[in-house]
């Protein structure tokens, strides 16, 4: 019996020995993977910044626009045309007296994209001609003064009528809202789609040519050093116009404002908004024997200004050396103006006829 109990030990120790032969200690478990907090936002994706500059504007833009010729559209003033259409997309507007003590303006667009319905668009002028030149922007019109229609070819000036021309019925319409409640006068729109799709047929020159530069410069905060307080801006051009200018320190923008209300593009329901003012003072005339009371303004040669940007003024000057020319800015030391990067209103006026405050 104990032999036979001793073999059944025997037999069993060994089935248990080779049951675990070849196994290694059993490892512990590793703990499940952190999961995200529900209560942890998403890291933001870095916003997209185009890789070109706005020549215009100093702000970033795509660089396929960047060597374009900008368009300059003339845009009717009157009380009774308001509200304008594409004002408050321009990159550059100026705004310039014309007669019996109306202004006109042209708003200038280095890229038509987004841009939406301008207008109305009004009658040409050999000073805005010359604007339109120191830019090499192609220029849009619906007729022009005799002057205008002169130097137009004489000064090889690229542009688009809506009076005379092939190109009216391509590119401008009138609105028969605007024509019953305005006027005929005060009808004629265009659109930025319908003049990129023009230009996109090749039949004028829409790149600079190789060499030009327009040479202003940009900071991302224009505010004058040294300069003035100056919030509330009036500029009087006549008894007719006078545009003011509100600094709003939330947008770091003048909010523009004109015939005693906010001035608002009826494209877009938005106030125009501008980061730099300036103010050119130069000698303007009427035209002798012209029988409408136009204007001569002289844009060549150098005058006499101000500069408003971030709620603060200084003097500056200005050059033109000649009608293709851009404008220069420079400080009263000599040193070239920076503006702040964002779009700009020029204001230009006789000293004797109109007048500048502010506070």
């Amino acid at each position: 019996m104990r032999r036979r109990a001793l073999a059944l030990f025997l037999a069993i120790w060994m089935i248990c020995a080779l049951a675990g032969c070849g196994k290694e200690p059993s490892a512990q478990p590793s703990p499940p993977a952190a999961l995200p907090s529900m209560d942890e936002p998403e890291p933001e994706p870095e916003p997209y910044v185009p890789a070109g500059t706005n020549p215009l504007t100093g702000e970033p833009m795509e660089p396929k626009y960047e060597n374009n010729r900008p368009v300059a559209v003339m845009l009717n003033n009157l009380k009774a045309a308001q509200p304008q259409l594409g004002v408050s997309r321009a990159d550059i507007i100026y705004e310039v007296p014309a007669e019996g003590g109306i202004t006109r303006m042209l708003g200038v667009y280095q890229s038509l994209e987004g841009v939406g319905n301008l207008g109305s668009v009004r009658s040409a002028r050999s000073y805005y001609l010359e604007l339109a030149l120191g830019l090499d922007a192609l220029y849009v019109h619906a007729g022009g003064s005799p002057g205008a229609y002169r130097d137009i070819p004489a000064w090889g000036v690229d542009h688009l009528d809506g009076v005379r021309g092939d190109v009216d019925a391509e590119i401008f319409w009138r609105d028969q809202e605007r024509r019953k409640t305005k006027g005929y006068e005060h009808s004629l729109l265009t659109s930025g789609e319908k003049i990129q799709a023009y230009l996109d047929t090749g039949r004028l020159r829409t790149e600079h040519q190789e060499g030009y530069v327009y040479p202003q410069a940009f900071v991302p905060d224009g505010t004058p050093a040294g300069g003035s307080s100056a919030e509330h801006v009036e500029v009087q051009f006549s008894a007719y116009k006078t545009g003011t200018f509100d600094y709003d320190a939330e947008s770091g923008k003048y909010l523009v404002g004109q015939y005693g209300k906010e001035y608002v593009d009826g494209d877009t329901g938005e106030q125009v908004a501008v980061t730099n003012l300036l103010v050119l003072e130069t000698g303007i005339s009427v035209i002798s024997g012209d029988t409408e009371g136009r204007l001569n303004v002289r844009l060549t040669g150098e005058g006499t200004g101000t500069f408003f940007c971030g709620g603060t003024f200084v003097p500056i000057h200005w050059s033109k050396a000649d009608r293709n020319s851009p404008f220069v800015y420079t400080l009263e030391d000599g040193r070239l103006l920076a503006l702040g990067q964002g779009n700009s209103y020029v204001c230009i006026i006789s000293p004797k006829t109109s007048k500048v405050t502010f506070e």
